[in-house]
């Protein structure tokens, strides 16, 4: 059930985990940033984006978009893994509640509490130590409306507190923290504690909702290991 009594625009990333940055992108910002995507192949529902010109400028600490993570990590804010999600009538999928456990990373290296490798669309991931996660933030900016009929994100305010949460434990949680619908138009911006409990549901009017979704960590990583970045 989603708690309509916690209005989006009250959240706070220090109490709960997520905050709404109404409006990040001008119109003419948002143009320039589909610009940038257009290329990307419309039928995926989701693409890790790695390389892509002109996007660092927007990602970058005084960019438009990482500005926001900064606003948080300060200036050693940086972009550490992009994708493209995009939701339409053909890829209307749903999501479990669940917390975003990996980062990924240039190449494998034995480090102690990196465990549970895996390979994603051609990059290696990996689960690291919880405590940096903690330290890290997730942005996911609107490119189309997401009002309620159109999937958006749900989360669980103040889940991000908790640790790593058993996956026997999830739905107690999201009972006890709530439930938040993260809606949005487009050229907003939503930040998030990478831990947080989130969750979505399929879309009920189904129409393209694209989101970029970058995580931004505020340092480097141990034992050799290197973000692979974007």
């Amino acid at each position: 059930m989603v708690d309509a009594t916690l209005a989006i625009e009250h959240l706070t990333f220090l109490d709960d985990g997520a905050q709404l940055f109404r409006q990040a992108l001008t119109s003419d910002q948002l143009r320039q940033l589909k610009a940038i995507l257009s290329h990307l192949p419309p039928d995926h529902a989701g693409m890790r984006l790695r390389g892509v010109e002109g996007l660092s400028a927007f990602l970058a600490a005084d960019g438009p978009i990482g500005s926001c993570a900064a606003s948080v990590l300060g200036v050693a804010s940086r972009p550490v893994r992009t994708i493209l999600f995009d939701k339409t009538a053909a890829t209307n999928w749903a999501l479990g509640w669940h917390q975003d456990r990996t980062i990924a990373v240039k190449q494998r290296v034995a480090v102690a509490g990196f465990e549970t490798w895996s390979v994603k669309s051609g990059m290696q991931h990996v689960e690291p130590p919880f405590t940096l996660l903690s330290g890290m933030v997730t942005l996911r900016v609107h490119i189309d409306p997401v009002p309620a009929s159109n999937a958006p994100l749900l989360i669980a305010p103040g889940s991000h507190k908790l640790g790593r949460i058993p996956e026997e434990n999830v739905k107690d949680v999201v009972r006890r923290c709530g439930t938040v619908a993260c809606l949005a138009k487009p050229g907003d911006i939503w930040l998030y504690a990478t831990p947080i409990l989130h969750a979505s549901d399929a879309a009920t009017a189904p129409a393209h909702r694209r989101v970029l979704q970058s995580d931004f960590a505020g340092g480097e990583l141990p034992g050799g290991l290197e973000w692979l970045g974007v």
